[in-house]
């Protein structure tokens, strides 16, 4: 697209969080597939919703046990410093479960969600069927998928964390990096599946996802605001699922991988 003609940043960015919205299009048309998408979403969620409690219970150990040095300091400083690193704990931690809650989820019930997506990409016109990789190429390709997803999220929930220790600024800068970079990793591992379809490289694969941040990440940013939200998550996983269906198309695009095309 010229980039005189291509719609600003801002633009990009709200037609991506539409994109998650017009997923949720699909619980009219095809309840009973979506609604067996909500299970695994349920289970899941659950476990999740367990352990955030469990962190609300022990977050004041957690904090005495990582700031014994501060045990000797004026009361206000350390009593402000402790509560930045439990605001920044709480935050990490948020980051880790959501998207450790999209990765389980979709593992779990990867079978409906692989049908949920198949419809969504019949409905959508133009497909032809995945490609069918060799079994242990296929495990291989989930593996160094999931294993990128939790290095990456470790890496970020401790960035979070010494954010969030940053006195006053902390408090923003903490949630909003997290949300930042939870919504980029989850608008990735949702893009994952209909890119896998199609045998696209992982090259290709960042590539495409660069070649429109703004777009990729309204979608992936409004995936994790409603994920925070635990009854929410649940209907907004396989709404969520369609959604990156749709903007797998997008993104495709200017690489001109048409909709049944292998890379």
């Amino acid at each position: 697209m010229d980039s005189r003609t291509r719609p600003s940043a801002p633009a990009r960015f709200f037609t991506g969080v539409g994109y998650f919205w017009r997923g949720f299009g699909f619980w009219g048309k095809r309840p009973s597939l979506m609604a067996l998408g909500a299970v695994p979403a349920l289970v899941v969620g659950l476990l999740v919703v367990g352990a955030i409690v469990a962190l609300g219970f022990f977050v004041d150990d957690i904090v005495l046990w990582l700031t014994p040095f501060a045990e000797s300091w004026e009361v206000p400083v350390r009593d402000t410093m402790r509560f930045a690193a439990g605001v920044a704990i709480v935050m990490a931690t948020l980051l880790l479960m959501v998207v450790t809650f999209t990765a389980v989820t979709l593992t779990v019930g990867d079978p409906i969600y692989e049908r949920i997506w198949l419809r969504a990409e019949r409905d959508l016109g133009s497909f032809t069927g995945p490609v069918e990789l060799p079994f242990w190429a296929g495990i291989r390709r989930a593996m160094a998928s999931g294993l990128r997803l939790v290095g990456f999220t470790v890496v970020a929930g401790i960035l979070v964390f010494l954010l969030g220790l940053i006195p006053i600024a902390g408090t923003v800068l903490g949630p909003v990096c997290g949300w930042i970079v939870g919504g980029w990793a989850i608008a990735r591992e949702l893009l994952s599946r209909p890119m896998d379809a199609r045998d696209i490289s992982r090259r290709t694969e960042r590539a495409m996802r660069a070649a429109d941040r703004p777009l990729v990440l309204g979608f992936g940013l409004m995936v994790y605001a409603l994920f925070l939200i635990p009854f929410a998550a649940i209907v907004a996983m396989p709404a969520a699922v369609v959604g990156s269906t749709m903007l797998f198309r997008r993104v495709a695009r200017p690489f001109e991988i048409r909709p049944e095309n292998r890379e």
